[in-house]
């Protein structure tokens, strides 16, 4: 017996049909979508010659689309900011490609530098801005697809007890 474990296989495990799982063409799961982005994010001849950048608003441009899913790549000079907003029914994966960006979410700030991924569930609501002197590119997953960003009215306020500042999402 094996000190490490009793199970032994014999054979050619690549035999067994039933033990292996066909290849998705299109991801289906939270960690396939994840992934996706950063199977994107890794190669940057699929992305890099196309990103642009706006002074005036934020670049974005769909970069792939597949069963139920969008993938969008996006620029952000400094102070360009998305306003508070949800994503409606659409989950999603936010992939920083270059640059840094901070989240403001109603429990606090995050500062998300290239490489970090954020995945969200429907319906939650943050700001994403680049407050840095750099500009920033992302790449966001959405499924289904984005059909709506609805916006939110938000005011920061210090919190008594700690000091630090928060978003407090207002009707």
């Amino acid at each position: 017996m094996n000190s490490d474990s009793d199970l032994q296989i014999a054979g050619d495990i690549l035999e067994v049909p039933h033990l292996l799982q066909p290849a998705r063409e299109h991801p289906a799961t939270v960690a396939e979508f994840v992934g996706l982005a950063r199977t994107i994010a890794a190669d940057r001849s699929q992305w890099e010659h196309l990103v642009q950048y706006d002074a005036t608003s934020r670049w974005y441009h769909r970069l792939r689309t597949g069963p139920g899913y969008e993938v969008w790549l996006l620029s952000w000079v400094p102070g360009q900011g998305s306003g508070l907003h949800d994503h409606g029914r659409s989950s999603g994966v936010l992939t920083l490609l270059e640059g840094e960006l901070t989240e403001h979410t109603e429990r606090g700030t995050r500062a998300l530098a290239a490489g970090a991924q954020r995945v969200f569930a429907p319906g939650y609501v943050h700001e994403v801005v680049n407050d840095s002197l750099e500009p920033a590119v992302s790449l966001h997953v959405y499924y289904p697809g984005l059909t709506e960003m609805p916006m939110h009215a938000a005011r920061c306020a210090a919190t008594a007890a700690d000091g630090v500042a928060e978003d407090v999402v207002t009707a």
